[in-house]
């Protein structure tokens, strides 16, 4: 319990702490209104709720470079698993199709499945997608739910906004790992 409460602290002042986001060049990046209208034709009805997340973590970590749209599922006993697949969009690399899985530990009770849109934040290269992003994550839902969440590695901030639909309560340390290829193992 002690090690739990410790990585939580460590990924809490990774997430609040230093600059909100790094110098990122003006015409690599995807602005509030762009997300929206893109996070509107993939979620449909949330989109007011969605707009009020996207502005938040613009205020927070300033414009996305990138962005990932997809589908994912996961379910909990105190230990848990997610996966899920969309498409990485991005303005100076073009787009491509995306894989993540990932496992976590903490309070945590139900599954669901969620429509998902991740913002992606100082993307250098491309291939610094393919790493493992460290997070605290918390649900509370009955049918279903909308919410957001942070994950990091070296500097590079992911923010998953998930709609989704199913029963699910609590709250766990996990990471998503990325992939270019479809794969059951979560580490």
């Amino acid at each position: 319990m002690a090690a739990l409460r410790a990585i939580a602290v460590l990924v809490f002042l990774a997430l609040s702490g230093g600059n909100p986001a790094f110098a990122q060049g003006g015409g690599s990046t995807f602005s509030s209104d762009e997300l929206v209208r893109a996070g509107h034709r993939f979620f449909g009805g949330v989109s007011r709720d969605l707009a009020l997340l996207i502005e938040q973590a613009a205020s927070r970590w300033g414009q996305p470079n990138g962005y990932i749209l997809g589908e994912e599922a996961s379910g909990a006993v105190t230990v848990g698993l997610r996966y899920g697949e969309g498409a990485l969009y991005t303005r100076n690399a073009g787009d491509l199709k995306i894989y993540w899985q990932g496992p976590s530990l903490g309070f945590d009770l139900g599954g669901d499945g969620a429509r998902t849109m991740m913002l992606v934040y100082n993307l250098r290269r491309i291939d610094d997608i393919y790493n493992r992003f460290i997070g605290i994550s918390g649900s509370a839902y009955f049918v279903g739910g909308l919410g957001m969440t942070a994950l990091t590695w070296s500097g590079i901030v992911v923010v998953p906004i998930r709609s989704g639909v199913g029963v699910r309560l609590g709250a766990n340390v996990g990471y998503l790992k990325f992939t270019q290829r479809s794969t059951w193992n979560p580490f």
